[in-house]
């Protein structure tokens, strides 16, 4: 029996997101014209006597706001760049940071919806007009929604509760446009961060955004991820009943959305869960060869046993061969054991600083050693305002700001929008826990710089454990689709 239920939410024609390639277009292009145009401006007010720097800070922090409101505004990829720049909304000061925090506001609260006849029209492109055949029951009323698509909540025909995850119509060449279209409008990313090869960077975004529209290698992903965590006493990857084009079903997760652990959990269970978010992104590429690139609040549930169920695989990448740990070691010893000109071999070596640039390595020393302080510790507390602080620092657009100088090897992308984000969700969470021990459990080569920091500091080290359930043989599955 099939529930048939309708929604009176919608947007677009038919409830379908907002996917015409001309409005689509003129709000991405309106960013350059508006850039231009400040610029020019600018030039009058210096003439009118205003400071270079101070003009060039105000176009900076004008252009900045006006990319968040209109990424907030738009769905597909661009409303996922947002989400991955939200963090920059911590360094804008609270008056410039409101518009932007109202619009991703209301993209994560007034997804699109599709109204039942499109549902239909989507799954019968997909499984064929007898679709319904599969199912016991299909709830017509979106479950959860997403940038691309939204899920539904069904009965498969064996009887397992399943989640059917649609893809919008439309939404596979609306991202590829908007794509198309982030390309051309790369160069505005220099007004964060001027010393960055931001075609590279900008291009490796690209490719990871475009990668999440193939349903097939993400359905591939969740099954590696599935087999590596079954029966794992921390974690729950729901199994794929099959894949069809854009339609994914799987098994259905019964759980609390860790956002409502951010909204109300007691401490020691947001930093249970906190610590349990980082120990699936740590673990992860030891145990499948594969990173898993998004771990925001919306794709984990606690379970009732008290495990993190895990769900959405379509952001993974899979993890280099070779000279990823080394780059994470060298730059973490320079920074916790060397000295500055360590520090500035490592980052010129490792690409985050072009050979021949100059740059105040005296000044990034000390912001590293901020940054890394939850590594110099046994225990650390998280908090949003930690994060800010440090944000702030990194990402203050004031000319002078060395860490603006600073650049990004382009395969370290992927990586650092992992560890961003899920840092992000533990700051959220207010997680306190042995987290530099974490970090050893999975990695020998951290676990080796943190040893030598405790010796050169004269502490205790807590390693030892951690190193030996590091050193414990784990399955590596490597079965993935790159």
């Amino acid at each position: 029996m099939t529930k048939r239920r309708t929604s009176s939410r919608s947007r677009g024609t038919g409830g379908t997101p907002p996917v015409r390639t001309a409005v689509r277009n003129a709000k991405i292009a309106a960013l350059p014209i508006a850039f231009a145009g400040r610029r020019a401006a600018g030039v009058a007010q210096r003439a009118r006597g205003r400071s270079s720097a101070e003009v060039s800070q105000d176009i900076q922090m004008r252009t900045a706001q006006h990319i968040f409101e209109v990424l907030g505004e738009l769905k597909g990829c661009a409303a996922k760049l947002g989400q991955l720049l939200a963090l920059y909304e911590l360094a804008l000061p609270p008056d410039l940071a409101e518009p932007y925090r109202k619009a991703l506001a209301q993209l994560q609260d007034s997804a699109p919806t599709m109204l039942p006849s499109r549902v239909h029209e989507a799954m019968a492109a997909e499984l064929g007009e007898s679709w319904r055949w599969n199912f016991r029951e299909f709830d017509d009323r979106r479950a959860a929604g997403a940038s691309i698509g939204q899920v539904h909540r069904a009965v498969w025909r064996d009887g397992r509760q399943a989640a059917v995850k649609v893809m919008y119509p439309g939404a596979h060449e609306a991202v590829l446009n908007d794509l198309e279209q982030l390309r051309r409008l790369s160069v505005l990313a220099t007004v964060l961060v001027p010393g960055a090869d931001v075609p590279a960077v900008t291009e490796a975004i690209c490719t990871s955004v475009a990668e999440e529209l193939d349903y097939a290698a993400e359905a591939e992903h969740q099954r590696v991820f599935a087999d590596a965590y079954a029966d794992d006493p921390d974690f729950v990857v729901p199994r794929v009943i099959t894949q069809r084009g854009n339609v994914i079903v799987s098994e259905w997760l019964h759980g609390t959305p860790v956002s409502r652990i951010i909204e109300s959990g007691a401490p020691e269970e947001r930093s249970r869960v906190g610590m349990l978010i980082l120990r699936f992104l740590l673990s992860s590429w030891t145990r499948t060869g594969l990173l898993y690139c998004d771990p925001h609040p919306g794709n984990f549930r606690v379970l009732p046993d008290g495990r993190l169920g895990v769900v959405d695989f379509g952001a993974c990448v899979v993890w280099p061969a070779v000279g990823f740990e080394d780059l994470v070691s060298e730059v973490m010893d320079a920074a916790l054991n060397g000295t500055m000109a360590d520090l500035d071999t490592a980052l010129r070596r490792h690409g985050f600083v072009e050979a021949d640039r100059a740059y105040d390595v005296a000044t990034i020393a000390e912001g590293i050693a901020v940054t890394t302080e939850p590594f110099t510790q046994h225990d650390f507390r998280f908090s949003t305002e930690w994060l800010r602080h440090r944000v702030r620092h990194v990402m203050d657009l004031r000319l002078t700001n060395a860490h603006r100088q600073m650049s990004i090897p382009a395969y370290v992308t992927p990586f650092a929008r992992a560890l961003l984000t899920a840092v992000g969700v533990v700051c959220q969470l207010d997680t306190e826990g042995p987290v530099r021990g974490e970090f050893a459990r999975w990695s020998p080569e951290l676990a080796a710089v943190f040893e030598r920091f405790d010796t050169r500091s004269a502490q205790p080290t807590d390693l030892g454990l951690a190193r030996q359930v590091r050193t414990t043989p784990v399955p590596r599955r490597f079965s993935v689709v790159s």
